[in-house]
């Protein structure tokens, strides 16, 4: 009989223990949260990127509004120089002209020495405004172009092609693509029709 109570108490203590339900509850709880840790981790993640994406696209606009902007600024510095130099040019040109009838007047009176000054003094005015952009029109023996030279005469000639500048009264300037004066010419007439340029 003393044997049966020690055998009780053995299986008592078996089935009194609970451990194992506590445990495995313990667990699927850490699961759970860890889960839960990851699903959140992941969620800010996400946030995260997109937020990141949100920035490069404002990033890559400012810098394209920039870059813009700096381009502007650079083309509105460039017509401001043309401008000026324009300006320039304009007054200088009745320089030139003074200095063409000088010569010419030197050439038919017979004033060598001074012929000789005055054409230095012009060549080098003309090398100075041609190095700031300027292009001399002068259009003699070619093709009359109404964009850049004026027509003040009209002389028959057969010889040569129909429009072709015969002598040039004054000389035409140019900057870039801007015909600052036009230069004005005797064209010929009667003569065989020009072909167009291809």
């Amino acid at each position: 009989m003393t044997e049966e109570p020690e055998n009780i108490n053995v299986e008592a203590e078996i089935i009194s223990e609970p451990e194992g339900s506590e445990v495995a509850a313990t667990d699927e709880e850490a699961v759970m949260a860890e889960a839960e840790a990851v699903i959140t981790a992941a969620e800010e993640l996400e946030a995260a990127k997109a937020e990141i994406e949100e920035l490069k696209e404002k990033y890559l606009r400012l810098h394209a509004e920039w870059d813009t902007y700096r381009r502007r600024m650079n083309e509105q510095r460039e017509e401001d120089k043309k401008r000026a130099t324009e300006k320039l040019v304009d007054n200088l040109i009745p320089v030139v002209d003074d200095f063409e009838r000088t010569i010419d007047y030197a050439t038919n009176n017979g004033e060598a020495g001074m012929l000789d000054g005055t054409k230095a003094v012009l060549n080098k005015l003309i090398d100075a405004l041609t190095k700031g952009g300027v292009q001399v029109l002068n259009p003699q023996g070619e093709a009359f172009n109404a964009l850049e030279a004026q027509a003040v005469q009209m002389i028959p000639d057969e010889s040569v092609p129909d429009e072709t500048v015969a002598q040039v009264f004054q000389k035409g300037y140019k900057m870039g693509t801007k015909v600052l004066r036009p230069a004005m010419v005797v064209i010929t007439t009667g003569g065989p029709k020009r072909e167009a340029e291809e």
